[in-house]
């Protein structure tokens, strides 16, 4: 396997763990309850494009947010990888990371406000939360445009891979069940515990100690 496919199917993965759309297959569905098919596409849809948005920004706009705060790579992947070790301890606890899982006055909100439920807390923080855009601006510091489109690409397919979950959603939990949901779940947390860590590794290897 070349360097680049290596690099893509390791992004890729990273995103299917933070995003893990097989999760959050049962949070979108108590959000979208009494939604009509249609409705139900459509916010899946709007959701995971805003979220994918929101995601793309950061991604491209890494290095100048990087300068105007005077943020280092290194410290930027030492608490990246701190925060994405904790979202994945989390998880691999069968518990929910309060960063990543919508509140109740979230849900709420979203219910009462029916199709807005699309941006919060769907794309914001379900999707879009800190940790995947941690992990976007992790994997594309720098200025290699090939590594950029890399991760965009990898974004990409798994936003879409997300909405395709949300849109089966309620055969894909009648068909896995509650088990193997969390089975999952814990798998994922375990992959982005090992990221977290190997991202905390990497920054304090590049922190200049003298």
């Amino acid at each position: 396997m070349s360097e680049g496919s290596s690099h893509f199917l390791t992004v890729t993965m990273a995103f299917f763990a933070i995003m893990n759309p097989i999760a959050n297959t049962p949070i979108f569905l108590g959000l979208t309850d009494g939604f009509s098919a249609e409705d139900r596409r459509w916010v899946a849809f709007r959701g995971v494009l805003i979220a994918f948005g929101i995601i793309a920004v950061f991604t491209l706009a890494g290095n100048e947010i990087f300068k105007m705060f005077g943020i280092t790579l290194p410290a930027f992947r030492i608490t990246g990888g701190i925060l994405i070790a904790l979202v994945g301890f989390k998880m691999l606890q069968g518990e929910g990371s309060s960063v990543h899982t919508p509140t109740s006055d979230d849900n709420k909100n979203s219910r009462d406000a029916k199709l807005n439920i699309a941006i919060t807390p769907l794309a914001l923080p379900l999707l879009a939360g800190p940790g995947t855009i941690a992990t976007a601006m992790s994997f594309t510091t720098g200025d290699d445009h090939e590594n950029i489109g890399l991760v965009l690409g990898a974004l990409a397919l798994i936003c879409f891979v997300t909405f395709v979950t949300f849109c089966v959603g309620e055969k894909l939990t009648d068909f896995l069940g509650q088990n193997a949901i969390k089975v999952v779940t814990r798998l994922m947390g375990l992959l982005l515990a090992v990221i977290g860590v190997q991202m905390l590794i990497t920054g304090i290897q590049g922190v200049n100690w003298a």
